[in-house]
């Protein structure tokens, strides 16, 4: 009896040892509603940003990655729904930064456009030189 009894703690300690790993790998991964909802506030900045208008491939790809990561984890795929919210927030991330790009260049080229307004403005509205002063009488040699 006693060799049944150490068989089976034997094989409980065995079973425990090969489950560990295992558990501290699901402890230690990022859990998918948390990845998703930094994902969903990802998507939010970058629709605020403008891009639907200047980025909106990569917003759609933003968007149907995040779907796909919400869908995953209703159905408990905790693998797959991380892996898509992570890349939809990085497609996210990526829309943001070009909607920006954008921006930031329309600004610069209004900017531009500004000064050169301004230039033309000054030059033609400048007044004209003063005249030279004149020069004084030449001096006779005989003085």
């Amino acid at each position: 009896m006693s060799n049944l009894i150490n068989h089976t703690r034997s094989a409980t300690a065995a079973a425990l040892a090969a489950a560990i790993p295992g558990l501290a790998a699901c402890a230690s991964s990022p859990v998918p509603n948390e990845k998703i909802a930094v994902a969903q506030a990802s998507m939010q900045r970058a629709e605020q940003s403008g891009a639907p208008q200047f980025a909106p491939v990569e917003l759609s790809a933003a968007r149907d990655k995040l779907q796909r990561a919400e869908r995953a984890e209703a159905s408990h795929d905790a693998q797959p729904a991380t892996m898509l919210a992570e890349q939809a927030n990085v497609d996210a991330q990526l829309a943001e930064a070009t909607a920006q790009e954008h921006r930031s260049h329309e600004a610069a080229m209004q900017l531009d456009a500004s000064l050169q307004a301004l230039r033309q403005e000054s030059v033609h509205a400048a007044p004209p030189p003063p005249p030279p002063p004149p020069s004084a009488a030449p001096q006779s040699l005989n003085e």
